[in-house]
């Protein structure tokens, strides 16, 4: 959900209120001008010095604000609802939107190219837009909406040829929930490995004990992966693959890695061998490969998308014992 919470003083104390709409005057809500620290979830909010969104304005992304500068000068909130993936900005050097031009994608230090100080007007195509006097978001800043068309700096607010520096506001953290296709799951191998044998021998004519505990313990490990269907697609939140009751692969922001987890097999041994008779015990571990489609639903800002992975476990949790038994000959 997109909501703000305002406080009444720094470091979020004193009394405090959560808005999920827009308001277009705090004083009706008997909380006008009185806000010392913030927190938003989700989208964007641009607060505005004066009621009915008016006024010198400042946006604040998702997070925390522990003291703000427009301390106790706040009178109306507006959630950013444009779409922010993928912005687009047009930056021309001569009003009317004629001259040299520049198609921003990115937030961009202009300093460090051409087009430093040259601006007069732009067009926004997508996304909002926070155009800033000095590099490195220093300085007044003037924000720009989609759709906006700004012929002229001069007439506007006197900001003719003093652009350093161009901001795409970033939407929230996206909620990103897995379904793991359990039913189409795919045996891509199946392997036996021999990781323990034993052998005993019995040349008596009595049945003997061949070990003191009916069973044994091993340690077996299982790797789990996933990885996206598209190499260039990115994840960018972190979020938890539920494999079992007890096992989460958590993929994290920029890396998608794997894990291991380790378990203990208990696996039964015979207790006696009959008279004459030789025992040979053979533990195997039947190693399974297997890979299993997810579905990704990606949500932000209320819109959704479905974006396919797998996740891939290479397993050798399947322990068991083989038995082989033959007779002796007696000694003479």
């Amino acid at each position: 959900m997109n909501k703000i919470i305002v406080y009444e003083h720094v470091d979020f104390k004193g009394l405090h209120r959560e808005f999920t709409l827009d308001v277009p005057d705090l004083h009706s809500m008997d909380f006008g001008d009185c806000i010392s620290s913030l927190k938003v979830i989700g989208q964007p909010w641009l607060a505005f010095n004066d009621s009915d969104y008016k006024g010198l304005a400042h946006a604040y992304e998702e997070g925390e604000y522990n003291h703000i500068g427009q301390n106790d000068s706040i009178s109306s909130l507006q959630l950013v609802s444009e779409d922010l993936e993928h912005p687009q900005i047009t930056l021309f050097d001569k009003p009317n939107f004629e001259g040299a031009s520049k198609i921003i994608t990115e937030e961009t230090n202009l300093l460090y190219g051409y087009f430093n100080d040259k601006a007069s007007s732009h067009i926004v195509q997508k996304g909002v837009w926070l155009l800033y006097e000095h590099a490195n978001r220093k300085g007044w800043q003037y924000i720009a909406r989609e759709g906006d068309k700004l012929s002229n700096y001069e007439s506007v607010f006197h900001f003719n040829k003093k652009c350093s520096h161009v901001y795409p506001l970033q939407g929230g953290r996206a909620t990103i929930t897995s379904n793991i296709l359990w039913d189409s799951q795919k045996i891509e191998s199946e392997r036996e490995v021999v990781i323990d044998e034993i052998k005993g021998v019995n040349n008596t004519d009595f049945e003997q004990t061949f070990t003191t505990t009916t069973s044994k313990i091993y340690e077996s490990a299982t790797s789990h992966s996933f990885k996206l269907k598209l190499s260039g697609l990115k994840v960018n939140e972190s979020f938890y693959l539920s494999i079992g009751p007890s096992t989460n692969l958590k993929v994290e922001k920029g890396n998608i890695d794997s894990m291991v987890t380790v378990d203990k097999v208990e696996v039964i041994m015979p207790a006696n061998i009959p008279p004459h008779s030789e025992l040979n015990i053979r533990v195997i571990r039947k190693v399974v490969t297997a890979s299993v489609p997810v579905e990704l639903t990606i949500t932000k800002n209320g819109k959704s998308k479905t974006e396919c992975g797998e996740y891939r476990s290479v397993s050798g949790s399947n322990i068991s014992a083989r038995y082989i038994m033959k007779p002796v000959q007696k000694k003479v």
